[in-house]
């Protein structure tokens, strides 16, 4: 793991966010977001090269991950849209203008919607993963897909809400194994990880996520406002780079394809010759090549 500076807890009025903040002081902010089920030991062997490009990174745990928590009083949700307003309170909190933002799966949906709110703040966008316009119900979704997203609906079922929240980690483990097959080494590490899974909220911000993508959970009303921006015009008017393994069990590299007339700005994607769902564990060198060759 990289040398950690700080963790900070910081209170956005929906949760306690906790982030691990490093590299050198006063270098370029970037926020790395990691996804499902993940936590930010995903980052911890890009960071040395990050570093080294004088990038200061900071790597939350996302809602109902690990330490970050809900308020008391806020409502448990899975939101997308949630997820991309938390790194702009996140921000926010850490008094930071702009920041280059990279995201993972849940990271690279919650990276998009942040550059599609607030273009003014993010000065990059890089999504890993997954593309854009892909977030909502009435997405074309050919059978074999559907089939890839068989959890999005076991979730939704009173049977799999109740597996995942008996078995939390004996879940994620499952899915680690069926999205990384070709990578054992990657797949050792799932112990450092899994603690992320032990919070409390974490099954219910699963099931929430992905039953309201299918209109099975009602939405969380708190983020109407960016839903209705981006039904207005799904536009992402940052520079963007989109990474995907090209052996993907789970969101084929064909989901990313032809979103190039959704971006105004330097738009490049590039698919990763087999790999497979996390590039970033899976080979986190050519991943950071492709971020900094982007960045400049």
């Amino acid at each position: 793991m990289a040398d950690t500076l700080g963790v900070v807890a910081l209170d956005t009025g929906t949760l306690t966010i906790s982030a691990e903040i490093s590299g050198p002081t006063g270098g370029r902010p970037m926020i790395l977001l990691h996804g499902w089920p993940d936590d930010p030991r995903t980052w911890d062997a890009l960071l040395p090269e990050l570093h080294a490009a004088g990038y200061r990174t900071i790597v939350p745990y996302l809602r109902g991950f690990g330490p970050t928590v809900f308020h008391q009083s806020a409502t448990v949700s899975g939101d997308l849209e949630a997820l991309g307003q938390d790194v702009l309170d996140l921000m926010d909190r850490l008094g930071l203008a702009e920041a280059v933002v990279v995201g993972h799966d849940w990271g690279a949906r919650a990276a998009y919607v942040a550059a599609h709110a607030a273009p003014e703040r993010i000065r990059a966008c890089v999504a890993i993963s997954v593309g854009w316009g892909t977030n909502t119900a009435d997405q074309p979704l050919p059978l074999n897909q559907a089939q890839d997203y068989w959890y999005h609906w076991f979730f939704a079922t009173p049977y799999g809400a109740a597996r995942l929240r008996e078995d939390p980690r004996g879940f994620a483990r499952y899915i680690w194994t069926i999205w990384m097959p070709d990578f054992p080494a990657a797949l050792a590490g799932f112990e450092a990880t899994a603690d992320a899974f032990d919070n409390p909220a974490w099954p219910d911000v699963t099931i929430h996520s992905y039953a309201m993508r299918w209109g099975n959970a009602p939405a969380n009303p708190q983020y109407d406002a960016l839903r209705a921006a981006q039904r207005a015009d799904r536009t992402i008017r940052v520079p963007t780079l989109m990474l995907h393994g090209g052996a993907d069990p789970v969101t084929a590299a064909w989901t990313s394809e032809g979103k190039d007339g959704l971006f105004t700005g330097r738009y490049e994607r590039h698919v990763l010759p087999g790999l497979n769902h996390f590039p970033t564990r899976e080979a986190p060198d050519a991943v950071a090549r492709h971020i900094l060759a982007f960045l400049g």
